[in-house]
């Protein structure tokens, strides 16, 4: 059995209450929601695989408008004591595969500004999220294999909040597409 994991039930709106194979987990927005629940799904059964859909801000310019598996995690919200911003007191800068692909940057606030893009763009990554760090990390702690697949569903930045919420159900639909595509369901 795989357990499929949202951070919102409307990123999962195009798919089937139940999806053969999988069970279902919406963890709410941000890294401690996030974290919290994943370790209470992973606590209660075994899984032989995480698949984490979701929508994502794009912060790249040659990620715009498409679907990303997700190779790494890094966070841009926390800075450590030297003041070195996206490095944690205790936790690695990434998380992740070790391999090369698309970096999402992971913090608890919705980024919609060109200053905080360009920010968090400098660190390294193409996407932002607010939960990827936290289900990676969980996954790896729990020895669970995790796959993460990101529709792109605004530019963070000149009102993204308004162009995420008229996305979210189309970027659900491509979502749905590829996990059809991908696991025969």
């Amino acid at each position: 059995m795989r357990l499929l994991v949202a951070a919102l039930e409307s990123e999962v709106v195009a798919f089937p209450a139940e999806l053969d194979g999988f069970d279902r987990l919406i963890t709410g927005p941000g890294k401690l929601p996030a974290a919290v629940n994943l370790t209470r799904a992973l606590s209660a059964a075994d899984y032989e695989e995480i698949v984490v859909v979701g929508t994502a801000g794009c912060i790249d310019p040659l990620l715009q408008g498409d679907l990303h598996e997700i190779a790494g995690a890094i966070q841009h919200d926390v800075t450590d004591p030297d003041g070195v911003v996206g490095q944690h007191l205790s936790l690695p800068a990434r998380v992740g595969h070790d391999r090369e692909g698309v970096v999402i940057a992971t913090g608890d606030s919705f980024v919609d500004d060109a200053e905080t893009v360009k920010l968090i763009r400098s660190l390294g990554a193409g996407l932002v999220d607010m939960e990827t760090y936290a289900y990676f990390w969980v996954a790896a702690e729990f020895g669970v294999p995790i796959r993460v697949l990101k529709a792109v569903s605004d530019n963070a930045q000149d009102d993204a909040m308004t162009d995420w919420d008229a996305a979210v159900t189309a970027c659900s639909h491509i979502l749905r597409e590829r996990i059809r595509s991908d696991y025969g369901v």
